[in-house]
């Protein structure tokens, strides 16, 4: 059925959702709210335009509904806790002989929060950061900034956003080895990084002709596996949602991202169990 089965669904995602407290119990199957979020992620449709008939059986729930159990999923977190618990499981999967960032601007078409106009895409758009293994496998993202930004910018607590979240999933970021384009080029990325004894691989950014340190590291056999992690955002692009920014809220934003990570990884899980 659709994107992911239902038997993924209710083994992966629903033992990490909440369930309401209050009120009588729910007349619809979590799992089914869950494939008609995931319908929207990879369709793009507007949250009104959900064909809700399709995903639901005994009792029908509105576009509504379905936002409403969304929204709160995000607001308690559910839906990051999906993705930590799922990466804490799965870490045998994953490659992280190195690990790559990388950082990924979006047009935004409603506004909202994190917003902001970029000149070089000559609209208003939000921008976010990516980790993803050895292999492409997506890790984390950042909650997204105001499109003007380049990617250093407020880098310290940005970064610190993306190692927390590796943190939560158990996986130790000392002595990782990190890829990044000439746009991380800077010294107080490098001691960050340092600081946390992560191997950064940043390519030197030209700075208008100026050489480079001699004592700067750098790796270019092992920078050439960044290209994963560009294929990594093209196959996010799949889902139509998050090709142009519709939602408003950031956390919103953020969440969906979670979601398609949660199903790369669940696919890479089935690819294993038949092999």
């Amino acid at each position: 059925m659709g994107v992911i089965s239902k038997d993924n669904i209710k083994a992966w995602i629903v033992p990490h959702l909440s369930t309401g407290k209050r009120g009588s119990k729910s007349k619809v199957e979590t799992w089914e709210i869950v494939a008609a979020i995931i319908h929207k992620l990879k369709t793009g449709c507007q949250w009104r335009e959900l064909p809700t008939k399709e995903f639901f059986t005994d009792y029908r729930l509105t576009w509504q509904g379905v936002y409403y159990h969304f929204s709160r999923w995000v607001r308690d977190g559910s839906i990051r806790k999906v993705w930590v618990e799922l990466l804490k499981q799965q870490r045998k999967l994953l490659d992280l002989s190195s690990i790559q960032l990388d950082g990924s601007r979006t047009i935004c078409k409603n506004g909202g929060e994190c917003i902001g106009y970029q000149s070089r895409k000559a609209a208003k758009c939000c921008n976010s950061l990516f980790l993803a293994d050895n292999k492409g496998l997506m890790l984390a993202c950042s909650c997204p900034i105001a499109g003007q930004h380049h990617d250093l910018f407020e880098i310290k607590q940005v970064f610190e956003e993306l190692r927390e979240l590796l943190k939560e999933a158990g996986i130790e970021t000392a002595g990782l080895f990190l890829n990044a384009d000439a746009g991380f080029d800077s010294q107080e990325f490098r001691q960050q990084c340092s600081h946390h004894q992560i191997e950064a691989n940043i390519a030197i950014n030209p700075r208008k002709g100026e050489q480079a340190p001699e004592f700067v590291y750098f790796d270019e056999e092992l920078f050439k596996r960044r290209m994963v992690i560009e294929q990594a955002n093209a196959w996010l692009d799949s889902f139509k949602t998050l090709l142009i920014r519709f939602e408003t809220k950031a956390q919103h934003w953020l969440a969906l991202h979670f979601l398609a990570f949660t199903i790369q990884l669940i696919r890479q899980i089935n690819k294993k169990l038949k092999s």
